[in-house]
């Protein structure tokens, strides 16, 4: 059965955390980010303090989105939601976001099947399209490497179900695990700059 190219950004697959946090931190962003972010985007830091949503190249990420709450201007109530619109915030813009070193994460492969080769190599991700109406991310993988700054390492597929969506790793769009690899809450003595 072929994959579909339908992308759903950084899905949380297992990790050590537990209630209450559940390997979440709280950052901030800016209510003058007009940058939409969705639920499973990479962020990145930004000098002032705040976070902003991360593009993809070889600069250390602050973890992965995984929802916000803000006072909206125009409902004039506190709001909860998946992502960050880019506007109609009172004040700054409580973000969590997933940053444990440990934490794994299933995300889509891009336009080319990565394979059993490729286990162990760095991975780079796409941004895609983000999906408004359920505030998921549209976030991907692409392009396996052995350079040590790139962001996520490969450490596995899904493939169960036999049959179901994303598990036939040898086409295109196939479902992966990954890992942190360089990312701001990871210190391997040089720095956070791969595993």
């Amino acid at each position: 059965m072929a994959n579909t190219n339908a992308p759903f950004g950084f899905r949380q697959y297992r990790g050590t955390g537990s209630a209450p946090t559940y390997e979440q931190t709280v950052r901030k962003i800016a209510s003058a980010d007009t940058t939409a972010i969705y639920f499973g985007d990479p962020v990145a830091n930004v000098n002032t303090g705040y976070i902003t949503r991360a593009t993809a190249g070889t600069a250390q990420i602050a973890g992965i989105l995984s929802g916000v709450k803000y006072l909206s201007t125009s409902q004039k109530r506190t709001v909860w939601s998946n992502y960050w619109p880019g506007a109609d915030a009172n004040g700054d813009v409580e973000a969590y976001v997933i940053n444990d070193p440990n934490a794994q994460f299933v995300v889509q492969a891009g336009g080319t099947a990565i394979g059993f080769a490729d286990l162990g190599l760095n991975i780079q991700f796409n941004l895609g399209t983000g999906n408004t109406a359920t505030g998921i991310s549209g976030a991907f993988v692409e392009s396996p490497a052995v350079t040590a700054t790139l962001p996520f390492r490969l450490i596995g597929f899904i493939q169960e179900p036999p049959g179901a969506e994303g598990t036939d790793i040898t086409s295109a769009y196939n479902q992966v695990i990954v890992g942190f690899n360089n990312v701001t809450s990871r210190n391997n003595g040089a720095g956070p700059t791969g595993i």
